[in-house]
């Protein structure tokens, strides 16, 4: 038997789970984007390789290789903000991408369980907490490339897939693109005074559903091990949190004074007041629910900002 695979490895959530399966696994197969950066994690038991999944041929040979026991399916454009700016290029990645992996999955590991990362953006907005059943209707060009992910893996009946829609996730390693780590990395520059006492802030209102990273790949990890093929599941808190109350937790961590100040530049199109899901049954089906606080999360992720804020690994 072979071992599992994680593409997207260098990555923001792929990093802890590289982390989270070594504790168990004697070793793991990381892929990273070729010319992206630097793997995050330094260990001989990751296997690091760079494959453009865009490439079908290459992703299929390096499937027919390795022929691995298992595929944790985490690569992908990740920024929604940036989405706006480049719509082919995040649903080319998102949906062709995807589709390269299921192919070479299907011609040389048929068996082989795929766990592929979806998003919680795929749902219709609403103030409701949303579980899998409640409506699909993207609003922007991410959460349409991932509802085009979906669709591949859910219709890929002749394979083991399955499919997760995380909610936001935020801890250790975050990229500069989400509200928390831009938080952070602000109160960082500014006790470093590389910065002016001023955060630019955008919608302080909005409501979010955050998870600490490590325990949605711990999630990723039991529903590989025991959860139910072509059935979605939601990995999210079940807390939408306003995020000017995350914002006042940070910089109540923060070693000097900050103000605050608004940024119209950080208003992102269409934004959603609220986003809540349910996990029910992802609880019902693998028994999984979080277990660190929101507040461990952030202390975590700002002392990480501060050890070193532009090290490789993040994003």
């Amino acid at each position: 038997m072979g071992i599992p695979l994680v593409t997207g490895a260098a990555g923001f959530a792929g990093s802890h789970l590289i982390e989270q399966l070594r504790e168990t696994e004697p070793a793991v197969a990381a892929w990273s984007n070729p010319g992206g950066h630097a793997p995050a994690i330094s260990d001989p038991g990751v296997h690091w390789r760079a494959v453009d999944l865009l490439d079908g041929p290459a992703v299929a040979a390096a499937v027919a290789e390795l022929r691995p026991s298992a595929i944790y399916h985490c690569a992908g454009f990740a920024s929604v903000g940036g989405s706006w700016s480049r719509p082919a290029q995040v649903l080319q990645v998102n949906a062709v991408g995807t589709q390269h992996l299921l192919e070479a999955v299907r011609q040389a590991a048929p068996d082989c369980r795929v766990l592929v990362t979806g998003s919680a953006l795929v749902y219709q907005p609403s103030t409701q907490a949303l579980d899998e059943d409640a409506p699909l209707a993207p609003v922007g060009p991410y959460g349409l490339s991932k509802l085009a992910q979906e669709m591949l893996t859910l219709g890929a009946k002749d394979l083991p897939a399955i499919l997760t829609r995380p909610f936001n996730h935020a801890g250790p390693r975050q990229g500069a693109d989400y509200v928390t780590s831009t938080f952070a990395r602000q109160i960082v520059a500014i006790e470093r005074g590389t910065q002016p006492p001023v955060m630019h802030v955008g919608n302080l209102d909005s409501r979010r559903d955050i998870t600490d990273v490590r325990d949605v790949v711990r999630a990723y990890t039991m529903l590989v091990a025991a959860g139910r093929t072509h059935r979605p599941y939601n990995v999210c808190s079940g807390t939408a949190h306003r995020i000017g109350d995350l914002l006042d937790a940070l910089i109540a961590m923060a070693h000097v004074r900050v103000s605050i100040e608004p940024d119209p530049a950080r208003m992102r199109p269409s934004d959603n007041p609220v986003v809540l899901g349910d996990r029910t049954r992802v609880l019902a089906d693998v028994g999984w629910a979080p277990r660190i606080p929101i507040e461990q999360t952030l202390r975590d992720l700002l002392d990480d900002c501060r050890r070193d804020p532009d090290s490789p690994g993040r994003g």
